[in-house]
C-alpha cells in the first residue's frame, strides 16, 4: 500500500480512536502548561531564541570546519572518531566495535538516531541484546513499538496501559502505581548496567572547541549507561555541533524550557573522552560515530538547510493541530510532526513521503514555538512544490487541479453551467475530497454574478 494512502487510512483510524485522543489531549495540555511556565522564566525569550538561531546558522554554514575542529579535539581527548555516510555504514561500524569487544549486552539511552538506523533490530540479528534504559523507551520496547514522540516516546500510553503491559510481560501486580512500576524498572535496569559490555548514547550537542559530547536528561540513565560499561559509543548526526562551551549556558535551558517546561533538565553531563587513570568509573574506550545519512542533501539546498538547526525539543509536534489529532504513528516515519514532515522526504524520497507536507494547516504555530526559529511552514510549502515537481502527486489530482485552474480563470465558463450540474460533477469526482466524514458544500442554482445581475436589474 502506498504511504499516502496508508497515512489517510491511519489518520481516520486515529481520529475515531476516542481513547487515544483523550490521552493525547491530556498529555499535550500538561505539556502546554509546563511550556508556558518554562518560557516565561526567560527575561527576553525572543532574543534568546534569536541568539540560538544565529549560533546554529553559523554552525550549519561552516559545518565542514566545525566538524574538523571537533574531530581534532575529540581525538586529543582520547576518543576515536569514526564517520558513517549512511545507516548501513553506521551499523557496520557499531557492530564491528561490539564484536571486537565481545559485547553481548548493550545498554542504550534515548536516541532518535538509533531509531533512524534501526539499531536495536540490527543488533538483535547478530544475537546481541540492546536494552533501552529511558523509561519511556523501555515501555515502548517492551510493547514492541517504536517511539510515539521524539521527546516522550510513550505519550500514547496511560498509567493503566503501562500497568497492564508490565503485568503481561513481568507479572507485576495489575494495580501497581506509577511509582511502583518505576521502582521495578529501576531495579531491573541496575542489573543490566552492571552486566553490559557497552553503553550507547546519542548526543544533544557536540562541542567543537574541546571535542566534548554534551548530554541532557531527566532520569540519569545516560550517566549510568556510560559509567558501568567499559565501552561508550556515541552516535550523532553531523549537525549536532555548537562552537564552544559557553553556548551551553543558554541553549541547555532553552532546550529544557521548550522540551519539558523545566528551568533545566535534572542531569546535564559533558563527556570529554574515556575515563582517565585517576577516575574510578567511566569507560576505558569511547567511540564517537558521526553520521550523515542524507543530512548533506539538506545542506545542499537554498532554504531547507535550516532544518539542520533543529535541537529535537519536540515543541513543534505538541503545537501542531494535525499531530494533536492523528498522533505520531500515523506518519509512519522516525521523525513525525512538522520537523519530520520537512526532513523525511530528504532522508527517504519525495515520491513516498512528499504527502506529509500536506498534513499541515499553515497555522504557523510550529514556527512560533521553535527555539531556533526554523521557518517550518515555509519549508513545508516548498516541500509541496518539490513533491509536485518530482511527480509525487497522483496524475488524477494534477489533471483535476489543472482543469479547475482553467475553469477558475474563465468566469464565463463557470457561469455556463447551473448549480445542479456543478453539484453532480463534485459528487462524481470530489465527494471524498474533504474526507469520508465531511461533505462538500453545494453550489447555488445560480452563480453569485448572475444573482447580482438579477438583483440589480430588479432594483
Amino acid at each position: 500500500m502506498k504511504k499516502k494512502k496508508r497515512f489517510i487510512i491511519d489518520s481516520e483510524i486515529a481520529v475515531d480512536n476516542v481513547d487515544l485522543r483523550k490521552k493525547l489531549k491530556y498529555n499535550i495540555q500538561q505539556y502546554d502548561k509546563a511550556f508556558h511556565t518554562g518560557i516565561n522564566r526567560f527575561y527576553n525569550h525572543t532574543a534568546l531564541r534569536k541568539r540560538a538561531s544565529d549560533v546554529k546558522d553559523t554552525v550549519v554554514s561552516e559545518l565542514d570546519d566545525f566538524l574538523v575542529q571537533f574531530e581534532e579535539n575529540a581525538t586529543k581527548n582520547g576518543s576515536q572518531v569514526l564517520w558513517a555516510n549512511d545507516k548501513e555504514e553506521a551499523i557496520q561500524l557499531i557492530t564491528n566495535i561490539l564484536l571486537d569487544e565481545e559485547v553481548k549486552l548493550v545498554v542504550k539511552s534515548k536516541s532518535m538516531l538509533s531509531e533512524e538506523i534501526h539499531l536495536n533490530e540490527e543488533l538483535e540479528k547478530l544475537g546481541m541484546v540492546s536494552q533501552e534504559t529511558d523509561l519511556g523507551e523501555f515501555i515502548v520496547q517492551t510493547a514492541g513499538e517504536p517511539p510515539f514522540h521524539i521527546v516522550t516516546p510513550a505519550m500514547h500510553k496511560s498509567k493503566e496501559d503501562v500497568a497492564v503491559l508490565f503485568h503481561e510481560h513481568f507479572q507485576t501486580p495489575l494495580n501497581s502505581t506509577p511509582v511502583e512500576l518505576t521502582d521495578f524498572v529501576r531495579e531491573k535496569l541496575r542489573i543490566k548496567y552492571q552486566q553490559a559490555g557497552a553503553g550507547i548514547t546519542g548526543a544533544n550537542f557536540l562541542i567543537a572547541e574541546n571535542g566534548s559530547v554534551a548530554l541532557t536528561e531527566n532520569e540519569g540513565n545516560a550517566v549510568m549507561s556510560t559509567s558501568f560499561p567499559k565501552v561508550h559509543i556515541v552516535i550523532s548526526g553531523i549537525e549536532k555541533l555548537i562552537p564552544s562551551m559557553k553556548e551551553l549556558g543558554f541553549i541547555w535551558p532553552l532546550l529544557a524550557g521548550h522540551g519539558t517546561g523545566q528551568k533545566i533538565s535534572a542531569y546535564n553531563t559533558i563527556f570529554s573522552g574515556p575515563g582517565k587513570d585517576n577516575e574510578k568509573d567511566g569507560p576505558t574506550k569511547q567511540f564517537i560515530i558521526l553520521i550523515d545519512n542524507k543530512r548533506s542533501s539538506l545542506l545542499d539546498t537554498d532554504e531547507h538547510w535550516q532544518a539542520l538547526k533543529c535541537i529535537r525539543c519536540g515543541a513543534c509536534l505538541n503545537a501542531c493541530p494535525i499531530y494533536k489529532v492523528v498522533g505520531g504513528y500515523t506518519y509512519n516515519t522516525v521523525y513525525s510532526g512538522p520537523i519530520g514532515s520537512v526532513i523525511t522526504p530528504y532522508m527517504t524520497n519525495f515520491k513516498e513521503f512528499g504527502h506529509l507536507s500536506s498534513a499541515c494547516t499553515q497555522c504557523g504555530k510550529c514556527e512560533e514555538v521553535c527555539p531556533v526559529m526554523i521557518p517550518l511552514p515555509r519549508l513545508l510549502l516548498l516541500n509541496r512544490k518539490l513533491t509536485n515537481e518530482k511527480g509525487g502527486n497522483d496524475w488524477r489530482w494534477d489533471t483535476g487541479m489543472k482543469f479547475f485552474e482553467y475553469i477558475s480563470y474563465n468566469r464565463k465558463l463557470m457561469d455556463l453551467t447551473q448549480g445542479c450540474l456543478k453539484n453532480s460533477a463534485i459528487s462524481l469526482t470530489g465527494k471524498n475530497l474533504m474526507g469520508r466524514k465531511k461533505s462538500m458544500p453545494t453550489f447555488e442554482e445560480l452563480s453569485f454574478s448572475r444573482q447580482w445581475k438579477i438583483k440589480c436589474k430588479n432594483g
